[in-house]
């Protein structure tokens, strides 16, 4: 039986990721939470299965059990999240980290660290490869997330350097779909609710900032294939549709497909936030067995509309 560890795994795509891998019967999933973002409620029906196992943990402290494959996603991950403690932040991308590099070196395991597009910062390169080193500002409101995952990637490949660690690093890009937590302040969840609502929708800035967005199923195939991967091809590599669309593009769609009553509401842009956004995937085509995103953007957001209508 592959043991197979997920840290974050109550959370949107951490659920999604251990509904995945549980269809393998050959896979045990130990789920790990400490529900700073996650929900209880996005693995209630996971629970069921003799081959799931929760344990209620913040992986800042260490974890000591046995198991063949991680999958690190623990860290809140919205800007209303990662900014409402900051330091909280920071050491779950520090201390988190190396306790999972010490378990994955310890039990001889797979670790898959989930870094993300905002390592890029505000990019002068467009679309972003993974050769691109990024713009980031290290002391703005969004550093201790992106500097965290910055570091974060830094001790994935020191630990394989120094200690042998088997390692596999991801750069996740936007991702939207079922299990999303409705409150977590981003643009998908929030445009779709305020549609839903016919209350007024807020565009930050003029609109006219780009975004990639992947459904989240075409994100976790494309997780499954990085862990079975080559042993030598260690990332990090960019997941996500490089689709682009401007924030003003996803509102009109929204409100096309909910027939919105709503109003726009143009408020100024945050500190920091990225005005382009576009992922170059030509390496994980390259890598992952011709892997590419097969959702269309307007068909996404129908089933997200779907899931997040329980919610109005």
């Amino acid at each position: 039986m592959n043991r197979i560890l997920v840290t974050g795994g109550a959370g949107f795509v951490g659920a999604n990721l251990c509904k995945r891998l549980l269809e393998d019967e050959n896979n045990y999933i130990i789920c790990v939470d400490n529900f700073y973002t996650g929900r209880k409620s996005n693995i209630e029906g996971l629970m069921k299965s003799d081959r799931f196992e929760f344990i209620e943990h913040n992986i800042i402290e260490p974890l000591d059990i046995d198991c063949n494959e991680i999958y690190n996603l623990a860290c809140p991950a919205s800007p209303p999240h990662y900014q409402k403690s900051p330091t909280y932040t920071t050491k779950t991308c520090v201390y988190g980290v190396i306790n999972m590099l010490d378990l994955a070196t310890k039990n001889d395991a797979k670790i898959m660290q989930f870094s993300t597009s905002e390592v890029y910062g505000d990019p002068f390169v467009h679309p972003q490869e993974e050769s691109y080193r990024g713009n980031v500002n290290p002391i703005g409101i969004r550093s201790c997330y992106d500097e965290g995952k910055r570091v974060g990637e830094t001790l994935c490949f020191d630990y394989n350097r120094e200690f042998g660690t088997k390692i596999k690093v991801i750069r996740i890009f936007n991702t939207y779909g079922p299990l999303m937590d409705p409150k977590d302040g981003r643009v998908v969840s929030n445009v779709v609710l305020q549609a839903l609502k016919n209350d007024d929708i807020t565009i930050y800035g003029d609109g006219t900032q780009t975004r990639s967005f992947c459904y989240v199923d075409d994100l976790v195939e494309g997780i499954i294939r990085m862990m079975s991967s080559r042993d030598d091809f260690l990332g990090p590599v960019n997941l996500g549709n490089p689709g682009e669309f401007t924030i003003k593009e996803l509102v009109d769609i929204v409100v096309d497909i909910t027939g919105s009553k709503s109003k726009i509401v143009y408020m100024p842009l945050p500190s920091d936030d990225p005005l382009q956004r576009k992922p170059d995937i030509s390496l994980a085509k390259k890598e992952l067995n011709g892997w590419e995103p097969k959702v269309p953007l307007s068909e996404g957001i129908k089933l997200a509309i779907d899931y997040f209508k329980e919610f109005v």
